[in-house]
């Protein structure tokens, strides 16, 4: 299981949009959940957006505020959650952000226990993916990114972009360290090629989405599905970059984890 950060820059390169394909593809065993959490102190773009507004401002991360003050932050996180699938399974769920940027400053002192509260919840068979927006990988949301195992840095392929994601990782590099896999999701819009970016940026591209502006609007605004939308470009590579977020997550993991000592009682003799 695993918690996966995506982080962006200047721009709106997509990181939400991005975030909802990768939840929507996520690979489930049975039993198993997937939760985006919207984490993005500018104020969350799921309510209105992919959601509609039918939920009102009743869910969300700052009600997390509120229950954190009396104690209540575990019990209340799950009562927050709204499930996006038609079936209503509840397997893939979603955090939505804080409606009003001005309610960031009374997140600050729930950051820290959300952050280990994701830890804990994927220790049960739940992955969690953390939508930080343009700021949340900095200040004091940044032990979001800090305690996750893969931070993705969402980019367009445009030079406008990557720069502004250049600065980002740079400044990320410094904020995790070396425990944090990190990486980039490109969005394929620009002049620019997958090895290109990872040879000036330095960091590996870990998946491209295609530049498809009337399936991302089925995610990003709740627009009318086009036809053979679950086959189409957009949620085919996304099924591709699940899939391959999920195999760094196990590389990461099997890199920190503590060397095998020898087995007990157990005779190992040299091949001849």
């Amino acid at each position: 299981m695993a918690v996966v950060a995506l982080a962006g820059g200047l721009g709106a390169p997509g990181v939400t949009t991005s975030a909802m394909a990768l939840l929507m593809t996520w690979p489930l065993a049975e039993g198993h959940r997937v939760i985006l959490a919207e984490a993005d102190p500018d104020g969350g773009a799921i309510l209105p957006g992919a959601l509609q507004g039918t939920m009102g401002n009743t869910h969300g991360l700052r009600n997390l505020a509120i229950a954190a003050r009396q104690g209540q932050l575990v019990e209340a996180f799950w009562r927050q959650l709204v499930d996006v699938t038609d079936a209503g399974s509840r397997d893939r769920l979603v955090l939505p952000g804080l409606y009003d940027p001005a309610h960031s400053s009374a997140m600050e002192p729930v950051w820290q226990p959300l952050a280990r509260l994701f830890s804990g919840i994927e220790e049960h068979g739940h992955d969690v993916l953390v939508d930080l927006g343009r700021r949340g990988a900095f200040g004091p949301s940044a032990v979001l990114a800090q305690r996750a195992d893969v931070v993705l840095v969402v980019a367009r392929n445009t030079l406008r972009s990557l720069q502004s994601a250049q600065v980002r990782l740079e400044a990320l590099r410094e904020s995790v360290g070396g425990s944090v896999e990190v990486g980039m999701l490109l969005v394929d819009e620009g002049p620019f090629s997958k090895e290109e970016v990872r040879k000036t940026l330095g960091v590996p591209v870990t998946a491209v989405l295609p530049w498809q502006p009337k399936e991302a609007k089925v995610l990003s605004d709740g627009a009318e599905q086009p036809r053979r939308f679950e086959s189409g470009p957009l949620m085919r590579s996304a099924r591709s970059a699940a899939v391959r977020v999920q195999e760094l997550v196990a590389i990461r993991r099997s890199r920190l984890a503590p060397p095998a000592g020898p087995v007990e009682g157990r005779v190992v003799s040299r091949a001849r």
